[in-house]
């Protein structure tokens, strides 16, 4: 068991390490994501899931986001055992290459929000997981903050 908490800490650093220095596209994933703005859904990002680090992580809806830059087209294997080892532990992921988080945002944050709303998690908490008065599209957060 002392293995497992070492390697924990490990990652636990190493995901730190990713949150001071995040690509562009998990920079700006993530001010839509942070502090609930996509429909009251809290998001953490770079969280550690057993062995791997998520790019980004919904635990009420059960949902892992991972961001693809250049790397991922020559490890497609890895991320289907990734991904494998994820829904093993009861998680859906959704991947987007990191070009189409820079380019189509609000397409991406659309997918996002329907994989949360799809969740088995979340359709078994009957109550509703949205905020009072939280935006309910990026768009809308967008606007609340130009306000």
């Amino acid at each position: 068991m002392v293995g497992n908490r070492e390697h924990y800490l490990v990652l636990r650093e190493r995901a730190r390490a990713m949150r001071r220095n995040p690509t562009p596209a998990e920079a700006e994933l993530w001010k839509r994501l942070r502090d609930g703005r996509l429909g009251g859904q809290h998001f953490a990002r770079q969280f550690v899931v057993g062995e791997f680090i998520v790019d980004f992580y919904c635990h009420a809806a059960g949902l892992a986001v991972e961001l693809d830059g250049q790397v991922h087209a020559d490890q497609r294997e890895r991320d289907a055992e990734r991904d494998a080892y994820l829904g093993e532990r009861g998680l859906r992921v959704v991947r987007f290459p990191n070009e189409r988080v820079l380019g189509d945002i609000y397409g991406v944050l659309r997918e996002i929000r329907e994989a949360v709303e799809d969740s088995p998690r979340r359709l078994r908490r009957r109550p509703s997981l949205e905020r009072e008065g939280a935006p309910q599209t990026a768009r809308e957060d967008d606007e609340r903050q130009r306000d």
